[in-house]
């Protein structure tokens, strides 16, 4: 099931702002004893405005899509159609189904395919076989003492720096040694809060928001609602430039083959790009975190006024303040939270870019999901450290095809993922980790 997307923009049957309504409702939950008396006079009411089967306009794609401008925009899903892009990122799509019906205008042709010409049909049935195989595996269920344990690794250390501070004091030493454990518990906790985020741990959705809160504002210091907004865009169109915000990196880099030619043409040059390799490991790899996050993290909430997580950032730094700054005072407080975020800002850019910068890159091609996400993505080999090292997002295939699935079933469906991609004569590509460093 996939957002099925026209030219540039999309063509559908309901306006994809309206399916936002349906896909917050969503991601909420199952709603309250009040959440469900408000469900039951919805249902009541998309009852009384169900048209008949009948009475439902009928499109071609070619009709659908001529609405593909911004202020027009048609969203196919299911016939009505509900593909590969809508079941990967709505863990209970019943519920969205729900708010939908009152927006639904229309239908498929009976003599259109469920997707569109371009899209290898086989290879679309196949992969739709595969994720009902894999449910069936019970693959999309959690097992919560491994993410437990995740949390508690990051719970110890965040309390391990404090206490050795408090026990041996705030010496250079102790405060090298203190900034690597707490550089461990941020990158794993972004680990966990990425899990949390694409619903992996509960099967309540507002428990994986709450602790994605906690794991993003509190442990972090950055807005959860700032990094969906932008993580879910690049699930959504992976590497398609300009509609993932993870390459469109310009004017700072062009990469691709599509923003060279495009900066080329249009005699665009702020930099030396033929360094840009350079400035990559000077500018990127240690500025990423402590400057580019943060700033892009309070700008989303000053713009948004999202008072919620700027009470939930907050009391990041009232923590940190309070635990350290007997030992530091404020101005030493602020060096130690940006000591951090300046080490662990490698760590990060790493592991973020090695699966996808390498890749195809290129304009929207409408294929289908399963193929615009292997072409996309690779994986790092699997060991022990690697797993660990990366948050298992060496097995960025997997997370790409089934967003969902908790991180420790990747290494259990690889297998079957690698085979239907030799079916289909599709590459699987799987590198060791050093070299898909040096690929950046």
């Amino acid at each position: 099931m996939m957002f099925e997307e026209k030219p540039e923009g999309n063509g559908s049957l309901v306006d994809k702002n309206q399916l936002y309504l349906g896909a917050r409702h969503q991601a909420n939950g199952k709603p309250g004893a009040s959440g469900k008396a408000r469900l039951s006079a919805r249902q009541e009411a998309n009852e009384k405005c169900d048209l008949p089967r009948k009475s439902l306009n009928r499109y071609t794609w070619q009709e659908i899509q001529r609405h593909s401008q911004e202020t027009d925009q048609w969203l196919v899903i299911n016939r009505k159609v509900y593909d590969d892009v809508f079941r990967a990122m709505h863990p209970h799509p019943d519920i969205v189904r729900l708010y939908l019906k009152p927006l639904l205008i229309g239908e498929l042709a009976p003599e259109e395919p469920n997707q569109e010409r371009n899209k290898n049909s086989q290879l679309v049935e196949d992969f739709q076989e595969l994720r009902r195989t894999l449910e069936t595996m019970n693959m999309f269920n959690a097992n919560l003492g491994f993410f437990f344990l995740h949390l508690a690794q990051v719970l110890i250390l965040e309390a391990l720096a404090w206490v050795i501070v408090w026990h041996f004091g705030n010496g250079w030493l102790i405060t090298i040694f203190i900034s690597l454990l707490l550089t461990v518990a941020q990158v794993q906790g972004a680990f966990l809060q990425h899990d949390m985020g694409h619903l992996s741990m509960f099967k309540k959705s507002k428990w994986n928001h709450l602790m994605q809160k906690f794991l993003m504002c509190h442990i972090q210091g950055l807005s959860a609602k700032w990094w969906n907004n932008r993580h879910f865009k690049h699930h959504v169109k992976t590497n398609i430039y300009p509609k993932d915000p993870d390459i469109d990196v310009g004017p700072l880099f062009v990469i691709g083959d599509l923003q060279p030619v495009k900066y080329g043409k249009n005699k665009i040059k702020y930099i030396n790009y033929e360094k840009q390799h350079l400035y990559f490991y000077m500018v990127a790899v240690p500025l990423l975190m402590p400057v580019y996050f943060n700033l892009k993290s309070i700008l989303e909430m000053y713009h948004g006024r999202d008072w919620k997580d700027i009470a939930w950032v907050s009391s990041f730094y009232i923590r940190y303040f309070i635990t350290f700054g007997p030992f530091y005072g404020i101005f030493g407080t602020m060096v130690l939270i940006y000591l951090v975020n300046f080490l662990e800002s490698p760590w990060v850019a790493y592991v973020t870019q090695m699966s996808h910068i390498p890749m195809k890159m290129s304009k929207e091609e409408n294929q289908d999901w399963f193929s615009t996400q292997v072409l996309a993505t690779c994986n790092v080999k699997q060991s022990f450290f690697n797993d660990w090292f990366t948050g298992h997002l060496n097995f960025q295939i997997e997370h790409h095809l089934f967003p969902t699935m908790p991180r420790h079933n990747y290494h259990k469906v690889a297998p079957l993922v690698k085979s239907l991609c030799a079916k289909h004569g599709l590459p699987y590509v799987n590198k060791p980790m050093l070299k898909a460093f040096g690929d950046i």
